[in-house]
């Protein structure tokens, strides 16, 4: 019989001081682990927290998604018109890529935004925050997931919004481009807090598989090659061991649709932003899957790493994610929450 580690968390609290004006991490729980051996095929299932909105105030939940859809239908639609031809690359860093597309999608998506909703907050990843902090309403939008992808014509890539109310995932859309160069295609997936996951307007779900020898996995590794990097490096290992194999395939969006579709049992990553995780993570909930931190704590968009699964594998996952999370915490790695809009009311 396998034997894994287990988890359990105490709390206190820290301040982290802002680094910028425009976001700041605030008061946050550090989450504390223990590890200790234990034999057992199937671990005791902890409770997470649900990621989605309870309600949506004013602004009913299918008017959200219209316009979510609506706007990520829109900002794809710039993108397929430009798949095929060359690309006017520049770089936020060393290969950090970014395209006029990622800018001239970001622009159509603001504009539906704007049309329906001129008093919500914007979070894009171009254009940075955008209107009053506030609103209760935060739009979480990557025009362009997987730049990298779209540059070199790689099938992996998508337009991902979504919107939060007080902090919570209320609406998503994802838009992932499949196929290849001369044959490219989309699939649309979408999901309301409470409503359930779709994808090209049929319901969808996670997994049933409850061995992780039988899953197959999905990671992600950011541009930054530090601690987190290199401890994500042995987590990939580990678990290329002791499954069917992890893939790396750099769109965190489409990544965690695969998760919602069933089609893969688990993905997760560190140093993530909002903007990579709003949509996904709403729509892996409402397809029955379940999301947490990887330290294996209660999860929002504005955390620094993120591990979603079909719910059945989740503990067994954490046994070994949570006390890799953990080495990195005693190291000194920042874990607070971040790109948080200053002064932007939640409910976490």
């Amino acid at each position: 019989m396998a034997r894994y580690l287990s988890v359990s968390s105490s709390f206190s609290l820290i301040y982290h001081k802002p680094t910028s004006t425009r976001f700041r991490a605030i008061l946050q729980p550090r989450r504390v682990f223990c590890a200790k051996a234990i034999s057992s095929e199937v671990p005791s299932q902890k409770h997470f927290r649900k990621v989605g909105a309870e309600s949506t105030a004013a602004v009913p939940f299918d008017q959200l998604l219209h316009v979510v859809q609506t706007a990520a239908e829109t900002g794809a639609q710039v993108v397929m018109d430009a798949v095929n031809k060359p690309r006017n690359i520049t770089y936020k860093g060393l290969t950090d890529l970014v395209t006029d597309t990622d800018k001239m999608s970001e622009a159509a998506i603001l504009d539906v935004v704007r049309k329906n909703f001129q008093d919500h907050l914007i979070l894009g990843e171009e254009g940075g925050l955008i209107g009053d902090s506030s609103s209760d309403y935060l739009w979480c939008i990557d025009p362009l997931d997987g730049t990298t992808n779209f540059a070199h014509g790689y099938p992996s890539f998508a337009v991902s919004v979504g919107v939060l109310f007080k902090g919570r995932p209320a609406a998503a859309t994802v838009v992932e481009f499949v196929g290849g160069p001369k044959c490219w295609n989309t699939r649309t997936f979408s999901a309301a807090a409470g409503k359930g996951a779709f994808c090209n307007g049929d319901k969808i779900y996670a997994s049933q598989t409850d061995k992780v020898e039988q899953a197959l996995l999905v990671t992600g590794f950011g541009y930054e090659h530090d601690d987190a990097w290199a401890t994500n490096i042995e987590l990939f290992k580990e678990f290329t061991d002791i499954s069917r194999g992890v893939r790396r395939l750099g769109a965190a969006s489409v990544d965690m649709c695969h998760v919602a579709l069933g089609i893969v049992e688990a993905y997760w990553e560190y140093r993530l932003k909002p903007w990579d995780m709003a949509a996904g993570v709403l729509i892996v909930e409402e397809a029955g899957g379940t999301v947490s931190c990887m330290d294996g704590c209660n999860f929002s968009v504005f955390d620094r790493s993120v591990l979603v699964s079909n719910g059945i594998l989740h503990a067994k996952l954490l046994e070994r994610i949570g006390p890799a999370t953990e080495k990195l915490k005693i190291k000194g790695i920042d874990f607070s929450l971040w790109y948080k809009p200053e002064n932007y009311c939640t409910q976490l």
